[in-house]
């Protein structure tokens, strides 16, 4: 008698293991989607507390009392050191995007300001200022913004352009 012997897996088996990682894909991708928005949203609240810091020791130390008008100042360290205000990443320009959100940062000029250490000219530094991180991804919910308080805010919907360089917004809630 000759038998042979099944090698191999039959189409219902195929069947049956495609059905079961659709089921655990429809599961986690969610769940997953989420994950990224929290942690992109964490991101931010970490980026806009750097520049708040940022923006005292600048105040402090560098302002003479005055706050730097954009990011790409706070990125230009002050004369005899190489360290600046905020970490190269968030400096490269006016509105950087880093992990799914837009930072802005910006500063009414003041025209009594004088020059600070690290080449702000005379009249060029802020009284107050505020900064904003907007989602860049469609379906981002969570929306937040600081200003010289140090108080950081956050709305469902887009609150830096009403946020004032000093005291509370009218919109949005303080982040605890």
């Amino acid at each position: 008698m000759d038998i042979r012997k099944a090698q191999g897996f039959a189409l219902i088996d195929l069947i049956f293991v495609c059905g079961i990682i659709g089921l655990l894909s429809s599961i986690a991708i969610p769940r997953m989607l989420l994950a990224q928005q929290a942690a992109g949203a964490s991101s931010a609240i970490g980026s806009l507390r750097a520049i708040s810091s940022g923006q005292l020791t600048y105040a402090l130390t560098c302002g003479n009392g005055f706050y730097s008008p954009d990011l790409p100042t706070l990125g230009v360290p002050p004369a005899g050191t190489t360290e600046p205000y905020i970490t190269p990443g968030l400096s490269v320009g006016t509105t950087v995007i880093r992990s799914g959100y837009m930072l802005q940062l910006e500063g009414t000029a003041y025209p009594g300001a004088p020059p600070s250490c690290n080449g702000l000219g005379a009249g060029a530094a802020a009284q107050g200022w505020r900064a904003g991180a907007d989602p860049t991804v469609s379906g981002g919910f969570r929306f937040f913004a600081v200003n010289a308080s140090g108080t950081i805010y956050e709305h469902n919907a887009e609150i830096y352009t009403s946020m004032p360089e000093v005291g509370t917004p009218p919109v949005g809630h303080l982040l605890r």
